[in-house]
C-alpha cells in the first residue's frame, strides 16, 4: 500500500508513464492562481484569513494574499530545506498573525517555534518552558479571537522515552502548556467554535497499520477523549476537523478496508458530531481501480452547514506514485467528488491539498503542495462561486 507522509518524497520521474484519471467530469469552480516559490521547498499545510485581502497560508514558506497577488515573506527558522516547517496559522488582522511550527527536523528532535506578525515581519515568540532534553511539535493551531489561542501536538520528555499530548493556550500574555501522557498517539488537526468548544483530532497505533481514530475535546476547563469510531479492521486515521457550532463538527481522514498486513487502498474517511456523538458518514472516492489508487483526505473547511469541502489527493492506479488533488463537496445531504485542477506542468504529477479556509460565502482558498522535481512548491487554489 502506498504512502504519502507530509514531507513530500522526491520521486525519480525517468520511465514513468502518466496515467491520471480526472476526479470527477466537468469543469472545476476552483482555479490555480499563481504563487510564490522564495525557498527551495516551498509546500503549505496551513491558511487562515482576516479578509478577502488579508490572507496568509505557511508550511515550508510563509506567503501572504492581499486581493490581488500572492507574496512571499521571510519567517525566522523556516528555510523551505525540508528540516523545518509551519503546521498551523492564525490570521487576526493585518498586523497581526501567528504561526506556530517545529525544526530541526533532519537531525530527529524537533522543537517547536511561535511567530506573530505584526504588518511589517515575522518574529520569534516565546512559549511554555520546557525540561531539557524535551521536545515539543505543535501541528496545529485553533484560534477564537487573539487572546484565546489553542496549538496541539506532541511532546517528548526524558530525553524522547516519554510521549505526550500537548496542548498549548494562549491569553493574551503568554503561552502555557497542558500535557497528556499517552501512548503511541498524535493529534494531527485542530478546530474552535467557542471557548468551551475547541477539537483536536489524530490516531492511535501504527501509522498505516493499526492506527485508529483520535478525538479530544476543551470544554472550557479540561481536555478528554471522545469516542469515535472506526471503519473495518484496518487502519483508520483523522487528519483534519473543522467545528461550525456545538452540534455540528467534521472530521476527515482516511482508512483501510483489511486488517494489516494488506496491500488495500486507502479510503477517504468522514465523520461527524451531532452534538452527542461521532458517526462516520458514507463518502465517496476516485476509484479505486486497482490497488494503488489510494484517496486520503488531508483537510475540511467549511462555508457553512451545507457547504462544506474536504480535501487531500489520490493515486495513480497504474502505482507510479503519482497524485492528484481531491476534492470533496457536502451540499448538506451528501458528499460527493467534485473536480479540482492540477498546477503541475512536468511529466510527473504530484499535487496536494493540505489546508483550506472560507473567507466569505463565496470565497473559499485550498492550498498545498506540487511537486515540480527537483523541488515543492506552493499551490493554491481559489473559487468565488457558491459550492451548492
Amino acid at each position: 500500500m502506498n504512502t504519502h507522509p507530509r514531507k513530500l518524497i522526491k520521486i525519480l520521474m525517468a520511465g514513468i508513464a502518466a496515467y491520471l484519471p480526472a476526479a470527477a467530469a466537468g469543469q472545476s469552480i476552483f482555479k490555480v492562481v499563481p504563487t510564490p516559490n522564495e525557498n527551495f521547498d516551498s509546500g503549505l499545510f496551513a491558511v487562515s484569513a482576516s479578509s478577502p485581502s488579508d490572507i496568509w497560508a505557511v508550511g515550508q514558506s510563509a506567503i501572504h494574499f492581499d486581493g490581488t497577488k500572492w507574496t512571499a515573506f521571510r519567517v525566522p527558522m523556516v528555510n523551505g530545506d525540508n528540516t523545518s516547517e509551519l503546521s498551523g496559522v492564525a490570521d487576526f488582522s493585518p498586523t497581526n498573525a501567528w504561526a506556530v511550527g517545529y525544526i530541526n527536523i533532519s537531525v530527529g528532535i524537533p522543537n517547536q517555534v511561535i511567530e506573530q506578525w505584526n504588518g511589517t515581519a515575522w518574529s520569534l515568540v516565546p512559549g511554555p518552558t520546557f525540561a531539557s532534553g524535551d521536545s515539543a511539535t505543535p501541528r496545529a493551531l485553533a484560534a477564537i479571537s487573539p487572546t484565546d489561542m489553542w496549538a496541539v501536538g506532541s511532546l517528548l520528555n526524558d530525553n524522547g522515552n516519554q510521549l505526550n499530548f500537548l496542548f498549548e493556550h494562549y491569553d493574551g500574555t503568554s503561552w502555557t502548556a497542558t500535557t497528556i501522557v499517552n501512548d503511541n498517539a498524535f493529534l494531527l488537526g485542530a478546530s474552535a467554535d467557542a471557548t468551551n468548544d475547541v477539537w483536536a483530532v489524530g490516531y492511535r497505533g501504527n501509522e498505516m497499520e493499526t492506527s485508529k481514530t483520535l478525538v479530544y475535546h476543551y470544554d472550557g476547563m479540561s481536555w478528554s477523549e471522545v469516542p469515535s469510531p472506526n471503519v473495518g479492521p484496518g487502519a483508520s486515521q483523522l487528519n483534519g476537523v473543522v467545528a461550525l457550532a456545538s452540534n455540528d463538527v467534521w472530521a476527515v481522514g482516511f482508512s483501510t478496508s483489511g486488517a494489516p498486513p494488506n496491500t488495500d487502498p486507502t479510503l477517504n474517511l468522514i465523520e461527524h458530531y451531532d452534538g452527542t456523538s461521532w458517526s462516520v458518514v458514507t463518502s465517496p472516492n476516485v476509484g479505486p481501480n486497482s490497488g494503488y489508487q489510494s484517496n486520503r483526505l488531508e483537510g475540511i473547511t467549511a462555508v457553512s452547514s451545507d457547504d462544506v469541502w474536504a480535501f487531500g489527493s489520490f493515486f495513480a492506479a497504474n502505482g507510479s506514485e503519482q497524485q492528484l488533488t481531491l476534492l470533496l463537496h457536502w451540499d448538506g445531504t451528501s458528499w460527493t467528488v467534485a473536480p479540482s485542477p492540477n498546477p503541475s506542468t512536468g511529466g510527473f504529477v504530484s499535487d496536494l491539498l493540505f489546508a483550506g479556509v472560507a473567507v466569505a460565502p463565496n470565497d473559499v482558498w485550498l492550498v498545498g503542495a506540487e511537486d515540480e522535481a527537483p523541488r515543492d512548491g506552493t499551490m493554491a487554489l481559489h473559487s468565488t462561486m457558491a459550492g451548492n
